[in-house]
């Protein structure tokens, strides 16, 4: 059984940064790729980023330049670097990884807010 395990949201001042990591445990193989989504109250979720087995990213137009997704294949790890914070990033953020099936985590709120 696979598990994804999220931490580092919290509240932090507009401006700020934060970062966000997933690590993928049990039986998981062949990832293709690891993303980061978001869903604010009252809105869809939405992707924000992406990246693949080969390191290639992606990010939503209104992270583009703010955020940085990374990955560490040996620990199966994602990470979400989050910089110039702001009030519209508040939302739970939830980390998906696709390999032979689909895994999300858990979920992390993070709250920008002075």
């Amino acid at each position: 059984q696979v598990h994804l395990v999220e931490s580092g949201g919290g509240l932090v001042q507009p401006g700020g940064s934060l970062r966000l990591s997933c690590a993928a445990s049990g039986s998981i193989f062949s990832i293709n790729f690891m993303a980061w989504y978001r869903q604010a109250p009252g809105k869809e979720r939405e992707l924000v980023a992406i990246i693949t087995g080969g390191d290639m990213t992606n990010y939503s137009d209104s992270v583009k330049g703010r955020f940085i997704i990374s990955r560490d294949n040996a620990k199966n790890t994602v990470y979400l670097q989050m910089n110039s914070l702001k009030p519209e990033d508040t939302a739970v953020y939830y980390c998906y990884v696709r390999a032979a099936a689909a895994y999300w985590g858990q979920g992390t709120q993070v709250t920008v807010s002075s």
